[in-house]
């Protein structure tokens, strides 16, 4: 996981809401290669995960 240093916990640890944003953030990009190549019902699937976890650190 790439360092997050203003979103990280005590002792750099990750937060849950560090954690939400860091998988919507590689939902995003699967999504969008899946798209490219014609996966459509899996790029759908990881779109509603990017959004869920947007909506996850957004809490």
């Amino acid at each position: 996981m790439p360092d997050q240093d203003d979103k990280n916990g005590p002792n750099g640890h990750e937060t849950p809401d560090s954690a939400a944003q860091y998988i919507a953030t590689l939902t995003q990009e699967l999504a969008q290669l899946a798209r490219r190549n014609g996966l459509d019902t899996l790029s759908y699937i990881l779109e509603m995960a990017r959004l869920e976890a947007d909506q996850a650190a957004k809490e």
